[in-house]
């Protein structure tokens, strides 16, 4: 059964995009370092424990994302790998021109998003972005799995990946610690929410 799972870079100090992040410095003030596990001088990462976890991620059946995390990366032209469907949660019109991009749908609930996102991906798992979805999707108790990439570094400030207002009571399972290259950790956790 598919499943929504959030795949994030985050440094030591539990950010996801450092300081003065916005568009045209998407991921702050030296949050590009967040990403270099994963980019060698060719792309992606194809080799090692890294390569494994990228093609893990590339592999999703469908993607969910906030505009905070869609628009400034440029929507990703439309299509964020092998021409699978894009659903953005936001209570707003698109900040961006999304008309000739046809695998991009935005909903203003996120509940609904996540279901058609699952429906769409059939057996493969949904690919998670960004750090609001993150924290309403936990909310809204329709986040399944979390992969961590904790990244051995300090920004200082920027975007924590969990903010004030996550529900009590919900627990971390860790199923899986791997050490990749570059010293990133890649942890993976199945969310329990309370009864």
């Amino acid at each position: 059964m598919s499943a929504t799972v959030l795949y994030m870079s985050m440094s030591l100090d539990g950010f996801v995009a450092g300081p003065n992040a916005g568009p045209g410095n998407g991921l702050g003030d030296g949050g590009e370092r967040l990403h270099d596990w994963v980019l060698t001088g060719d792309g992606f990462a194809s080799d090692g424990v890294n390569g494994r976890i990228v093609e893990e991620f590339m592999s999703t059946g469908s993607v969910v994302a906030g505009p905070g995390t869609f628009e400034p990366a440029g929507g990703w032209d439309g299509d964020h790998h092998d021409g699978v469907p894009i659903f953005v949660y936001s209570r707003r019109e698109p900040g961006i021109d999304i008309g000739g991009w046809p695998l991009v749908t935005y909903l203003d609930d996120l509940a609904t998003a996540m279901a058609r996102a699952k429906e769409a991906a059939g057996d493969r798992n949904v690919l998670v972005h960004g750090a609001a979805v993150t924290q309403l999707g936990l909310q809204a108790r329709v986040l399944d799995e979390l992969e961590i990439h904790l990244v051995p570094i300090v920004l200082g400030g920027g975007r924590p990946l969990f903010g004030d207002g996550l529900p009590a009571g919900v627990e971390l399972e860790r199923t899986r610690v791997l050490e990749g290259e570059g010293g990133v950790t890649h942890l993976h956790y199945r969310v329990a929410y309370p009864a």
